[in-house]
């Protein structure tokens, strides 16, 4: 049988890896209707092959809390929380600073979608390696 303990605790990594998809994603369609309301007077962001490479691996490494908790060990179980932790950090300073220049509603949907279930999630990996 499945010990339940590592499912919650992946299951529970996996609710802001979806938030931060969320966010990016009504975060291109904000910018797309202010292009689009400006009459295409403003600047086009546009990303190089790096940056679009940086950018896919941030958003793709969202999953590797969630596989670390499923693995069970004590290492892992550290290297979660140390991930997972940096990953809410860079999130939230990189989604306010990106809603402060494009609108208060980015704040408001980063804090609610990124950074409170990645709080809650490192919550409960602290206690996880507490009661191990």
């Amino acid at each position: 049988m499945i010990e339940n303990k590592p499912v919650r605790l992946a299951f529970a990594w996996l609710v802001p890896a979806v938030g931060a998809a969320i966010f990016v994603t009504i975060q291109c369609f904000s910018y797309l209707n202010d292009y689009v309301r400006s009459g295409g007077t403003m600047q086009a962001v546009t990303f190089g092959p790096v940056a679009l490479l940086g950018v896919s691996i941030f958003y793709g490494a969202w999953v590797v809390p969630s596989l670390l908790a499923l693995a069970g060990r004590r290492a892992t179980d550290w290297t979660m929380l140390v991930c997972g932790g940096l990953l809410v950090l860079m999130s939230t300073l990189g989604g306010v600073s990106d809603g402060l220049r494009d609108g208060s509603h980015l704040v408001a949907l980063e804090l609610l979608a990124v950074t409170l279930p990645g709080t809650v999630a490192l919550i409960m990996s602290w206690r996880h390696l507490r009661s191990n």
